[in-house]
């Protein structure tokens, strides 16, 4: 177990880790129900959230958004897709926004038609969450976009787009956190069940955490850089859902 190796670690780890300051942390999702079209193609170009109610000011982009155009037809059947990710201030995420470029089309028969936006939704498109998120967590936000009600084609043959979209904002599994002493280099640190390894990350200035991990028993193993210090593990860290355990802070030796 205190063998592992960094390509060990890329290869086998599941979940999300992190060593950033205990804030709840967001991905979010996109997925599509079925449409009966070859292609429907979105721009996306930003997401933002808004902590508060105020739809006119207050929002936020995602530090991390993959800006570009997702044909939805090939997010169906349970498959889904991560356009974004940020660190979230913990208290209550109130709306998300969700900001198309001028290049979404559809495609019917083997032909393609722009998708024009209505004008009342070209500032992004408003979703209410009115949901909490708590420290040291890891959320998912799926945005399930309905192709097929949110295509209109009009009287003279052209297609709007008015998108239809539910969203489900849910904490994945639990969270643990720790932090290693001497705090003077880094200490990457694995969660393994059994022979494997699920997740790992490495200190920074001596505190770690791993999230989104799912509810269970876990070993860690730590392993530092400075290799005049010796590798360590802790066995039965009980991970719970919805919650963060903490780990004695652990002291490494010579």
């Amino acid at each position: 177990m205190l063998a592992l190796s960094v390509t060990l670690f890329y290869a086998c780890s599941k979940h999300e880790s992190s060593t950033e300051n205990g804030k709840p942390h967001l991905q979010v999702f996109l997925t599509d129900d079925p449409a009966n079209y070859d292609e429907v193609v979105i721009d996306v170009k930003d997401v933002k959230i808004n902590y508060s109610n105020d739809t006119a000011n207050g929002w936020k982009s995602l530090s991390q958004v993959n800006v570009r155009p997702y044909d939805i037809l090939k997010l169906v059947n349970g498959k889904d897709t991560m356009i974004g990710q940020t660190d979230l201030d913990s208290g209550r995420i109130e709306q998300i926004r969700l900001i198309l470029g001028p290049n979404n089309y559809v495609k019917v028969n083997g032909q393609t038609y722009t998708l024009e936006t209505p004008s009342a939704q070209q500032s992004g498109l408003k979703i209410n969450l009115h949901q909490d998120v708590s420290a040291g967590l890891l959320y998912k936000l799926l945005l399930d976009f309905d192709a097929a009600r949110s295509i209109v084609r009009t009287g003279s043959g052209k297609y709007m787009l008015k998108p239809v979209i539910r969203a489900s904002l849910q904490a994945q599994g639990g969270s643990l956190k720790g932090y290693v002493l001497p705090n003077t280099f880094n200490t990457s640190v694995f969660a393994i069940q059994g022979t494997d390894t699920i997740a790992g990350t490495m200190t920074s200035t001596g505190s770690y955490s791993i999230r989104g991990l799912n509810a269970g028993t876990y070993a860690l193993a730590f392993a530092p850089s400075d290799t005049t210090y010796k590798s360590q593990s802790k066995t039965g860290i009980v991970v719970n859902n919805n919650a963060v355990t903490t780990v004695d802070t652990v002291r490494l030796v010579h």
